[in-house]
């Protein structure tokens, strides 16, 4: 069955998002380890770390994602913003090492006023250096953009690059987010999108593929440039465009992630069961677990 989840808090524990993805019957989910809007990072006790590690057996909950942090800028023409940069992604890295996830997703970086190469190669040189230094381990999925003013990862060509200079086992995939790859110019709503996203995939990051989908609507219109994410099927890509992108064989077995508005559990409930049934699967489903309490 089509793995489905949605980003969820690390609120009072990090094993807790376990629980929490599981009382919204979701079988995979994203995280991030800490605050990401801080370079901070606070030690996980290893009680947190062994029942992280049990919790995600027992609930089934597969693959686990770490959400790097959006302070993270491994572009930046500012020598102290890149070196703090790999800091946390080294710690990121290991942190999911300990925590048995299956990935680290990371945006990148933006050029900040430099030509665009010379920021690739300065993201790809400090990818290698935070790799490195955390050990190997848990390999990173690099996420495409929405095509905004300096952004060096909005084509699947630009990522490409990144990945060349990287060493082997770094980079193990894509994750593709759908409002991205819409905003940035892959008209995903239609069979000709879709067959040039996929036609890039083959021939610019073969061997690797995508090992996860970040599943949102798109608040602007196509080619806007803007990352702006909507409800599922009330934005500019809409559910017959959701629908044609999930039932387009390349991408069917990839593991899905929502990302979409949340004001409160109600809106992940509303946004999933959309999602369900354009699966197939039966909405409104009750979590298979005797007692599932978590703190508020």
């Amino acid at each position: 069955m089509r793995r489905l989840g949605v980003h969820t808090s690390i609120a009072n524990g990090i094993h807790l998002s376990l629980k929490r993805a599981k009382a919204l019957c979701c079988s995979t989910l994203q995280i991030f380890s800490h605050n990401p809007r801080i370079w901070a990072t606070k030690k996980i006790s290893d009680e947190e770390i062994e029942n992280f590690r049990e919790l995600k057996t027992v609930l089934d909950i597969r693959p686990v994602f770490i959400h790097s942090s959006y302070l993270i800028n491994l572009a930046s023409p500012d020598r102290e913003i890149r070196k703090k940069s790999i800091k946390l992604l080294s710690h990121e890295i290991q942190t999911a090492h300990l925590l048995r996830a299956d990935y680290i997703v990371l945006h990148p970086g933006k050029a900040v006023g430099q030509d665009i190469k010379e920021a690739i190669g300065r993201a790809s040189e400090a990818l290698s250096q935070a790799y490195e230094k955390a050990g190997g381990g848990v390999g990173v999925l690099l996420e495409n953009t929405a095509g905004q003013k300096g952004d060096i990862s909005s084509t699947i060509p630009m990522l490409s690059e990144i990945i060349e200079n990287t060493p082997p086992g770094c980079v193990r995939g894509l994750c593709l987010d759908t409002c991205h790859a819409y905003a940035a110019g892959y008209d995903i709503t239609k069979m000709e999108g879709l067959e040039r996203l996929k036609g890039e995939i083959i021939k610019y990051i073969f061997p690797l593929k995508v090992e996860l989908i970040h599943l949102n609507d798109s608040k602007k219109g196509f080619a806007s440039g803007v990352d702006r994410h909507e409800h599922i099927g009330e934005g500019s890509i809409g559910l017959p465009g959701l629908e044609r992108f999930l039932s387009f064989p390349f991408f069917n077995a990839v593991p899905l992630i929502l990302e979409t508005p949340k004001k409160s559990d109600d809106d992940d409930w509303k946004n999933l069961d959309r999602v369900r049934k354009m699966l197939g699967l039966i909405p409104g489903c009750q979590p298979k677990v005797d007692e599932i309490q978590i703190p508020t």
